[in-house]
């Protein structure tokens, strides 16, 4: 019986926002390690980890489910970012020791390969149509067949400037104010621009960031429904998620939701309803490995795919969990590309490679992928690390939050 003797943790990127966790074992030279990860309450993390590690020093490495239950009621209340992140990070390091014992890639012990490689979507972006359609071609040069289609950034399309936003008198918060139905105007032309320019080749898809009302998106729903999307992603904030079912009864445009999902009670009717198409968790959030297959297999018998929940903030070791369920599972859709810095890529050896439009593992135990624990001290800026990150804020013309 192999058995946890410590937890370190790992924090990196030049602005400290990376966690790692690496789950040692009484077996010379045999550890895991794991994604944790949280782009801004990295430190508040670390300390849910370190909290953690007294229950788990003596336990059985193998007893995975066992100790994801553990893990799961040992603070009482649960379902929650932090809990599931810490719990994630640890997750992901005791499938990475077991593939190591077994001899095995993940994806093996999960049932093996259902498909060769895994199909990533690439992210266009432009401040006109025409930068936009120049990006979206690119991409389809490189070989994407999925392209995520914005103006700008998120909500791009849907500002209004000062001088046209007709604001109150006193406070003023940002130079521009977003604008529902400036952009229920600029998005479907988004997309009549791209149709008739690179004609019905590429696949779609648009992220809302839950920008929108929900009789808005209910709207903006409806008015893509002629160009075919992919899919659209998180129409809806979390609160506003039963708005799904007038969605699903005015038009099949395909919906994609959960990046901000944390409980089950949230994706739960999604899925089992047939609310929407492609399930958008990602997995540090969702609590790991082991609650991700259980995901995955909830989607396959409802008809809805997994497009696990990538973007910029995150690492290369979740995109290697996320990888081993997508291989293993016939629920898999598609899943969201992100490239890192050559300076990131090595601190992590076997990390994918992602190359037109699909990433690709490797053969190797466990998740297949390393870190250089003296690479990412080195790479870890003391002063930017030091800084709060929060996440940008977008307001009406009002002054009134956006929710993202």
């Amino acid at each position: 019986m192999t058995k946890i003797t410590g937890i370190e943790t790992i924090r990196t990127r030049a602005d400290g926002t990376w966690l790692f966790v690496k789950v040692l074992t009484d077996q010379p030279g045999l550890y895991g390690i794991g994604s944790a990860s949280d782009h801004y309450r990295a430190k508040v993390v670390q300390a849910a980890i370190e909290n953690i590690t007294p229950l788990l020093i003596g336990r059985d490495v193998s007893q995975i489910e066992d100790i994801w239950q553990s893990v799961y009621t040992q603070s009482y209340w649960r379902n929650e970012a932090i809990g599931n992140t810490a719990q994630a990070g640890i997750d992901m390091a005791l499938w990475d020791i077991k593939g190591k014992e077994a001899g095995m890639p993940v994806y093996q012990l999960l049932g093996g390969k259902t498909r060769s490689a895994v199909a990533a979507y690439a992210h266009a972006q432009g401040n006109s149509l025409t930068e936009l359609e120049d990006d979206v071609r690119r991409y389809w040069e490189e070989g994407y067949t999925v392209i995520r289609c914005q103006l700008g950034n998120y909500g791009g399309g849907g500002f209004l400037d000062r001088a046209n936003a007709r604001g109150p008198r006193g406070h003023w918060p940002q130079d521009k104010a977003f604008d529902d139905d400036a952009y229920l105007q600029a998005i479907p032309e988004m997309f009549a621009h791209l149709r008739d320019k690179l004609g019905w080749g590429p696949k779609f898809t648009h992220d809302v960031h839950e920008h929108l009302a929900p009789t808005s998106a209910v709207q903006l729903a409806k008015l893509l429904e002629p160009y075919r999307l992919y899919f659209l992603e998180d129409l809806l904030s979390p609160e506003q998620v039963g708005w799904y079912r007038q969605v699903r009864q005015q038009c099949a445009t395909p919906q994609a939701m959960g990046e901000l999902f944390v409980n089950p009670h949230e994706y739960l009717p999604l899925i089992t309803e047939r609310l929407i198409d492609f399930v958008r968790v990602r997995i540090s959030k969702g609590g790991g490995i082991t609650q991700a297959r259980k995901i995955a297999t909830l989607c396959e018998w409802f008809g809805v795919q997994t497009a696990w929940q990538e973007g910029g903030d995150n690492d290369p070791v979740n995109q290697m969990a996320a990888m081993h369920v997508d291989l293993a599972s016939t629920a898999f859709g598609i899943q969201e590309e992100n490239h890192f810095k050559p300076e990131e890529y090595e601190l992590f050896p076997g990390h994918a490679i992602l190359e037109g439009g699909y990433l690709y593992g490797n053969e190797q135990p466990g998740l297949g992928i390393d870190i250089d624990v003296k690479k990412a001290e080195a790479l870890l800026d003391p002063d930017k690390a030091a800084k709060s990150h929060y996440m940008a804020e977008d307001r009406r013309r009002d002054g009134g939050i956006v929710r993202p």
